[in-house]
């Protein structure tokens, strides 16, 4: 069979092999050490923690980390810190010239810029700490053996640490491993959450298979999952070429240009991104009116607190068109593409280079991005349509929104540089025929 052919193939290529083995082994020390509690905590105490985490801000940060913030270990803040910073630091590169220059001085600006994202990744640390340890007094006192500011010190510390280790292993698995580290240990903890919901959906239907077809259900449930997952990954991978033409130049006696490349123009440029944004800023009304006593905020609330609802989705699905513009408009910048094109020689077709090169990039954009906004809309409302469906919460949630995204994003970057590994030794791709595609030409992360 080609599969155990290729399997094979791989453990042929020694390098691959190592580098495979090495991203299996980082990434089991971080799925052990979200297991590990904070010092001064009772586990057995943490039901309500567990409780608040099932939806919501809170079950987001949880589901990122892989169950880590519920089981309150020393990897409970996870990666989204570092992710927060990269966001602060990519959206000052458009708005900051200092960070600009950094952008463009190349290796060096990288160096610096990865230096600042740290430091500012251990400042959000210190202010999502003690947001954590408050939460957990709150929730959950009883699980805190000894409360007192000797406790409180060390939490913030160890919870500080433990996240800039996930990030030094997640940097670990980019250099020494295979795929991109923090992109593989986000999705590491997504998946560690199927195992479970799967189980739960199958007993359920067992237990309902008088009424709600049972095992027949559960038959149509997985074949609609594998068309959801086939549509996102036409969504993921959707590309306009635009091709580009340079011209010839003769340096000695080598001939430099004179070819036809593209420029891969992605559907879905944004990313999961703007689904992360909805989500958030859907929770603030929620979050407020658990501060004010009033009928008419409450019953506003609770608009935004029903999932299945038709006002939350509409509502949800409009901002994340929204978002989608408004991030691809702030990430991929015409001007500079026109700029670059023109400085190597290069020039579209039937376009004039400059300020027509500018105008011709500027609405094909906007023409892509509208079915690849909508397309994403349609995809992170998917779970309602699952839960209202009778599909449990849990196993819900892989039918789209942010966890489908990941889940499909990474594992196509990851089998994208399995299989340069392959065929740059001669071996036979990953596929019969084609080539995979990651997102954005390999290994890119998800933020």
């Amino acid at each position: 069979m080609k599969l155990f052919e290729t399997i094979r193939n791989i453990w042929k290529i020694e390098e691959l092999k190592s580098r495979i083995l090495t991203t299996l082994l980082y990434l089991l020390i971080y799925r052990l050490g979200s297991f590990v509690v904070l010092p001064g905590i009772d586990p057995t105490e943490l039901a309500a923690l567990k409780d608040q985490t099932r939806d919501g801000v809170l079950g987001l940060l949880d589901m990122f980390s892989g169950g880590a913030f519920s089981n309150a270990s020393i990897f409970a803040l996870g990666i989204m810190p570092y992710i927060s910073a990269s966001i602060v630091i990519q959206l000052m590169g458009i708005a900051v010239p200092y960070f600009q220059r950094l952008q463009r001085e190349g290796e060096s600006g990288r160096r610096k810029i990865n230096q600042i994202t740290r430091y500012l990744t251990v400042v959000i640390l210190l202010v999502q700490g003690p947001g954590f340890i408050a939460n957990l007094r709150a929730q959950s006192a009883g699980a805190i053996v000894e409360d007192g500011f000797g406790f409180f010190a060390t939490s913030i510390i160890i919870l500080t640490a433990g996240t800039m280790f996930v990030m030094w292993l997640g940097e670990r698995i980019t250099d020494k491993g295979i795929g991109n580290g923090i992109s593989l240990i986000i999705m590491i903890g997504i998946i560690a959450r199927l195992p479970q919901n799967l189980i739960a959906e199958f007993v359920s239907r067992l237990e309902a298979s008088s009424g709600s077809g049972g095992l027949v259900m559960l038959l149509i449930e997985f074949v609609v999952l594998f068309f959801v997952f086939a549509g996102t990954i036409l969504l993921v991978q959707g590309t306009r070429r635009i091709p580009v033409q340079y011209a010839k130049r003769i340096v000695g006696n080598k001939q430099y240009g004179g070819v036809r490349q593209y420029i891969p123009l992605k559907v879905n440029a944004a990313g999961v991104m703007p689904i992360i944004f909805a989500q958030a800023i859907m929770f603030i009304p929620v979050t407020f009116a658990g501060f004010v006593d009033s009928e008419t905020a409450t019953g506003f609330a609770a608009i935004f607190a029903n999932f299945t609802g038709f006002w939350y989705n509409f509502i949800f699905a409009v901002m994340i068109i929204a978002f989608t513009y408004f991030y691809t408009a702030i990430t991929i910048n015409p001007t500079q593409m026109a700029e670059d094109m023109k400085r190597n020689g290069g020039f579209i077709p039937g376009v004039k280079p400059g300020k027509k090169t500018v105008e011709f990039l500027d609405s094909v954009m906007s023409k892509i991005t509208l079915p690849g906004s909508v397309l994403l809309a349609i995809v992170a409302i998917l779970p309602a349509f699952a839960m209202m469906a009778g599909v449990d919460q849990g196993f819900a949630q892989f039918y789209g929104g942010t966890s489908l995204l990941i889940l499909v994003g990474v594992v196509l970057d990851t089998l994208q540089q399995v299989e340069s590994h392959l065929l740059m030794r001669h071996y036979d791709g990953l596929t019969k025929t084609g080539r995979i595609m990651g997102r954005s030409g390999g290994g890119a992360a998800i933020y």
